[in-house]
Formats: structure tokens, sequence, C-alpha cells
């Protein structure tokens, strides 16, 4: 069998609904010649006469009638793949959205998007996995949806949008040696401390900025996320360093004691990253938009 297009498809399905080459002509917007042309080419291509003289009309052979529902379907859904969906109207989306964020950073936006999610997007759902999880081709290949962190993965394939910088914060509780009087570098090197687990060969800041200055602390724990760090803080002796906003946010909670680090350190980058086969989508382009407004709107 030769090969054939939609078009061809679409002048059999005219010519089988009208028994007739001017009226299928008419329909397709052709002239009577080139649709006399295009049936000869059906004929060839399906190996039958499929339209026959019966009277004045044209009467459908057997072969002809067989295909006449299946070619009707098959142009249906070619039309609704093209058809351009609502994109304001998202109601009808189901799917399972992931997003890759330090723990800390979803802990003041998380409720709020999955709010606002269930309300635009009823039928979908919301997944966040930790910053150090590893599969650095997720993004590409359509595993995780929005990568919010610390922009240490770098991928010229992304497209990659800077977002304000994080300080981070010391934090103890209450009843903690370093909650009372002046923190300097000396009082903090000497403390333990619980640290967060780090992506493979990244360096530490806190540790770079105490070795400057000829010191060096004691990581007691390591733990998978800030959260973790001041939940220990909470119950331990120890100091963790965290992202302003998780350090405060959490520290109210957990009545735990915050203050400024005594060492010069560069702010922590933070940024968002999606891949670019995502940008024309509209529900990708929602999510990313509210997580935006969301962070810009509580800082």
């Amino acid at each position: 069998m030769k090969q054939y297009d939609l078009n061809l498809l679409r002048a059999l399905d005219a010519l089988l609904a009208t028994g007739s080459v001017t009226a299928a002509a008419e329909r397709m917007h052709l002239s009577t010649p080139a649709m006399s042309h295009t049936l000869a080419r059906l004929r060839e291509v399906f190996g039958d006469p499929l339209l026959v003289r019966a009277g004045r009309r044209l009467a459908a052979t057997p072969r002809a009638q067989e295909l006449a529902e299946p070619v009707r379907q098959l142009l249906a859904q070619a039309d609704a793949l093209r058809a351009q969906a609502d994109p304001n109207d998202l109601t009808a989306v189901q799917r399972r959205f992931v997003i890759r964020a330090a723990e800390g950073v979803l802990l003041g936006y998380g409720v709020e998007i999955a709010r606002q999610l269930a309300q635009r997007m009823p039928l979908s759902s919301l997944q966040v996995l930790p910053e150090n999880h590893h599969d650095p081709a997720g993004l590409r290949e359509g595993r995780i949806d929005l990568d919010l962190g610390s922009g240490h993965r770098q991928d010229p394939e992304l497209v990659v949008r800077p977002l304000p910088d994080r300080n981070l914060l010391g934090v103890v509780a209450a009843g903690h040696a370093l909650a009372r009087g002046r923190v300097t570098a000396q009082r903090f090197a000497a403390a333990r401390h619980v640290e967060v687990a780090t992506l493979p060969g990244e360096e530490l800041a806190v540790d770079a900025a105490l070795a400057a200055r000829g010191l060096r602390r004691h990581i007691a724990l390591v733990v998978p996320s800030a959260v973790a760090a001041l939940l220990v803080c909470a119950r331990l002796d120890l100091v963790a360093c965290a992202p302003e906003r998780t350090a405060r946010a959490m520290g109210a909670a957990l009545g735990l004691h915050v203050f400024a680090l005594p060492l010069p350190l560069p702010a922590v980058p933070l940024r968002l990253a999606w891949h670019p086969r995502q940008d024309a989508d509209p529900a990708h382009r929602w999510l990313r938009e509210t997580l935006l407004a969301v962070m810009e709107e509580r800082g």
C-alpha cells in the first residue's frame, strides 16, 4: 500500500459523505478535476474502486463502507490533537507535579502552593523532593518539573531564573551557651555542631570561613535537611546553620535562639530551573508563576 496523508483521508471522508465528486470538491475547496484525481489516488492507495457510478451518484463499495467509520474517528482524533485547549481552564488537568527544593525553602510556601493547586487543578497533586535528591537528568527527562535550589547544578539546556539569595543564621536551643553573650568566631567554632548533608564535592562556606581564621569546628551530627537540624537543636546541645527564612520560621515554632553568624559568609544562591520544553505548557507555566508569586509575596 502506498503512503497517504490526512488530507487524502479527508477527501475520502468527503466523497463517502456526499457520494459526489462535485460536492466533495466543494466541501474540500478543490476543483472537480482535482477531486477526480484525488479519487484516483485513493483507489490506487487502497487497491479498491471505493466509489462506483450508480445513476447520478457514486455508490460506496463494501471496502469503502468498512473504511467510513474508522476514517471519521481518525480525523476526529487528529482534530482533537490540533485543537487548542483553553489555557485558562486547568480544572481537567490530571498531573503529579514534582518540585525539587531545599526543605526549608518550601516551608513558608508549600501550604499556600498546595492550596492554590487544589483550587486551580483539583485533579492534580504535588510532590516535593529534597534538594539533595540526586537525579541530574530529572528535569531533562521529565521526572522533575521545577528545581528550586542553591544553583550548584548547572545544565546549559535549562531555563534558569535567579532569585534573591539566602543568608545563613546560627540557631541554638534557648538554654545553649551561645544564646547568651556575644558570639565570637572562637566561641562558635568551639561548640558542637549539627550540619546538613551536602552534595558530593560541595564545600561548606562556614568551614572555609573558619579555616581562613585558623579555626575548625566539630560536626557531631549530619542530618538530611535544615529542618531536621533545627529539630535536633531543640533537643540537643548543638549549633545549626540554616537559611534565614527556615531559621526564623522554625526557630519561633520550636522556641530556639537565632543569631547572626560571626563570619563573613557569602549569601547562599537561590534559583528556579526548568526544562525549556515546558515553557509553553499552560499547567507548568501556572505552577512556576504561582510559586514565584507566593515567594515574592511572602518575601
